[in-house]
């Protein structure tokens, strides 16, 4: 792991996460189906703090991340890239929690695409 503590989380680092959290026994009762997705990305939060982080999981609704340091709940954009394009969305940030190596994982809900150039 970097010794930065704002770098972003690397692939590995999110394995070892993921291994660790193991699946869950809980029934969840999820209106869409969730899919498996391990991408850069960033968070801006309302102050304009940008968190290097990566995805977890995504769905039609929402997004799982995983990033170092804590963020609050509340409305942020999520930047996501591509090879060739970017995409930013308006996200209700619905949680935050530590996990393993001083690691975070957080999950929320899309509220609207952005056009990257307004």
């Amino acid at each position: 792991m970097s010794s930065d503590p704002w770098s972003r989380p690397t692939t590995d680092d999110l394995k070892r996460v993921l291994e660790s959290i193991g699946d869950s026994e809980d029934h969840h009762d999820r209106a869409v189906e969730r899919l498996d997705l391990s991408v850069p990305a960033e968070i801006v939060t309302s102050r304009g703090n940008i968190i290097a982080c990566m995805t977890r999981e995504i769905s039609r609704l929402g997004i799982g991340l995983l990033h170092k340091g804590s963020v609050s709940p509340g409305i942020v954009l999520v930047k996501l890239a591509s090879d060739s394009r970017e995409f930013h969305y308006r996200v209700q940030l619905e949680w935050c929690h530590p996990c393993e190596g001083g690691m975070f994982i957080s999950g929320g809900t899309f509220l609207e695409k952005v056009d990257p150039n307004e």
